[in-house]
């Protein structure tokens, strides 16, 4: 004889789903069209809402072109640290003293941790040979740390990432065309990190003077070959080129930062006040800095992520565990016998 089916209850009792009844008369028929895979968006953000999110920005350029005024803007809350003006000979660091600091940020139920990696005394000695060399460390450094942690035999569940994902390059507000400087240590950075140039304080240059030294600012970037982010080789599709030209064509964004908040007819907006009138942060025809903060925040941010971990941390991976190799294959040579190699 045939073996009856289980009954609902025993299911129940194991732990199992319940059996759906069969078609017939009085029931309904199931529908096997849908099978339920557009629940994987829902439990990836559920997973994605535990975990939290992390975001590393490292901000780079002289003293004075308000780079903590800008995070601050950005993030909405004193985010990055001011860096108080003392004597002249206090002024000028021996080293360039590369300080993270972190903050959780929490917005509608949406938790973020942001680190921002401040580089303060960048390009303000007289002697600039080399100034780069303490950042582009501290970037390897971040991947090497993380290359240790991900190739321990008992590595952590969830590493932690200190990895550099994306570097603010803070442009002085000059009007002419980029200084050596700047070309040199854009060119190095580029190769290991996502760089987006903002030209700094925008609102001291004419709507004129901002157009001509933006578009100045882009050949050069061509000529000398620097990639600056959204590079156009990771491009996913026809769609993403799409969006991508339109930020490459706006590229580096004229920003103004603000703590300050005005009473502009009516309305309570950040801004920086001047004798012509008050500059709005936020409004798209004073500045950019809405593109700025919709590219680091709403539209490409995991892009920027995936970029720095796929393309750069693995380019930096391979070259580490090729050196590795080699090093090996060397020490195999010349001690045989030895059992430990």
């Amino acid at each position: 004889p045939e073996p009856l089916p289980p009954s609902s209850s025993s299911m129940a009792e194991a732990g199992l789903p319940e059996v759906p009844p069969l078609a017939g008369p009085d029931k309904p028929t199931m529908d096997f069209s849908y099978v339920g895979i557009d629940a994987i968006l829902e439990q990836m953000r559920r997973k994605a809402m535990k975990q939290g999110f992390e975001l590393n920005i490292m901000v780079v350029g002289q003293s004075g072109l308000g780079k903590s005024t800008l995070m601050n803007t950005l993030f909405k809350s004193k985010v990055s640290r001011k860096s108080v003006m003392g004597t002249p000979e206090e002024r000028i660091p021996k080293t360039i003293e590369i300080k993270s600091i972190s903050h959780d940020i929490e917005e509608k139920g949406v938790r973020m941790k942001l680190t921002v990696i401040d580089t303060p005394g960048f390009g303000d000695q007289i002697n600039n040979e080399n100034c780069w060399q303490p950042i582009m460390k501290f970037i390897n450094d971040q991947y090497e740390q993380y290359l240790q942690e991900e190739i321990n035999i008992d590595r952590k569940k969830r590493i932690p990432d200190s990895r550099v994902h994306c570097c603010i390059y803070f442009i002085p507000p000059t009007g002419h065309c980029l200084r050596p400087l700047d070309v040199e240590f854009m060119r190095r950075l580029s190769k290991v990190v996502n760089i987006v140039p903002v030209i700094a304080k925008a609102d001291t240059l004419t709507l004129e003077e901002r157009d001509f030294f933006k578009k100045k600012i882009r050949e050069e970037l061509r000529a000398y070959s620097i990639d600056v982010y959204p590079q156009k080789e990771f491009d996913e599709d026809a769609e993403d080129r799409l969006i991508n030209e339109k930020i490459r064509e706006m590229i580096p964004f004229a920003v103004v930062g603000s703590d300050q908040e005005y009473q502009v007819n009516g309305r309570r907006l950040l801004g920086r006040k001047t004798k012509w009138g008050t500059i709005e942060v936020e409004n798209i025809t004073h500045c950019e800095f809405a593109y700025l903060r919709d590219l680091l925040i709403r539209t490409h941010m995991q892009n920027i992520k995936d970029i720095a971990s796929s393309i750069h941390y693995e380019m930096y991976r391979v070259r580490r565990l090729n050196e590795n190799n080699m090093q090996a294959n060397g020490l195999a040579d010349h001690h045989p016998a030895s059992p430990e190699i």
